[in-house]
C-alpha cells in the first residue's frame, strides 16, 4: 500500500467520493480555520478533493488557489469551484511566503509519517510571515492501509512529537471533533490550527 495506490483510489473512486463529502456541512471548522484570518487572505486548499471548501471560501471574499494529486479529482474541483484546480503531489509545493492560510483537510493524513516533517516543512515555507496552517487527521495511532487508502492517524502526543521536527510552527489550537458524515459521528478526528514563527 502506497501513496500512489491512494491517489489511484481518488481516480477511480473521484464521483462516489465527491457524492459522499460536497455536500456536507462543514461551516463549523471552515469558519474556525478563517476566524484566524483577515478578510480578502490568500488560502491554499491542500488537496482539495471535490473543491468543497475552496468553493465556500471564494464565497466568503477570500482569495483562493487549490490543489489535489488526483488528475480526477482536480477535473470535479475545478468545475466545481469555477476556478482553475491545479494538479499538485504534496511534495512538489515550491511556494514561498505566498500564503496567509493553508487549509489541508483530511489530506496530509495520506502521507505516511515519516514523509510528514518534510510536508510540514513545505508548507511551513509556503506561509508568509505568521501564516497559519489548518491540518486534520482520523484521531489515533493508527497507520497504514484502510479501505484502499494509506492514513496516518494522530493523536495530541503524536502531533507534538512532529512539530519538534519542523521548527518554527506553534500550536495555536487543538481541537478533537466527530466526523461531519452522516452516521460517522463516532469517528473522531484531531484537528490543529498552526501558526508560523521563527521567521527569518
Amino acid at each position: 500500500m502506497s501513496e500512489n495506490s491512494t491517489l489511484e483510489y481518488y481516480n477511480q473512486n473521484s464521483k462516489e467520493y465527491t457524492s459522499d463529502t460536497r455536500d456536507v456541512t462543514f461551516t463549523d471548522i471552515q469558519d474556525y480555520f478563517l476566524s484566524y484570518l483577515k478578510p480578502g487572505a490568500l488560502i491554499l486548499d491542500f488537496g482539495c478533493g471535490s473543491g468543497r471548501d475552496t468553493k465556500y471560501f471564494l464565497s466568503k471574499g477570500y482569495r483562493t488557489e487549490a490543489i489535489d494529486g488526483s488528475k480526477e479529482m482536480v477535473k470535479i474541483a475545478s468545475e466545481n469551484t469555477g476556478i482553475t484546480v491545479k494538479k499538485l503531489l504534496f511534495e512538489e509545493l515550491e511556494a514561498k511566503d505566498r500564503y496567509d492560510g493553508i487549509f489541508a483537510c483530511a489530506s496530509i493524513l495520506h502521507v505516511p509519517y515519516a514523509k510528514l516533517p518534510g510536508i510540514l516543512t513545505r508548507i511551513y515555507n509556503a506561509l508568509k510571515e505568521t501564516g497559519i496552517a489548518y491540518i486534520s487527521f482520523k484521531y489515533g495511532t493508527f497507520e497504514g492501509e484502510r479501505n484502499g487508502r494509506y492514513f496516518t492517524d494522530m493523536t495530541d502526543e503524536k502531533l507534538n512529537t512532529l512539530l519538534k521536527e519542523v521548527p518554527g510552527f506553534v500550536i495555536e489550537d487543538v481541537k478533537i471533533t466527530g466526523d461531519a458524515r452522516p452516521g460517522r459521528s463516532d469517528e473522531k478526528w484531531l484537528n490543529a490550527i498552526l501558526r508560523k514563527e521563527n521567521y527569518g
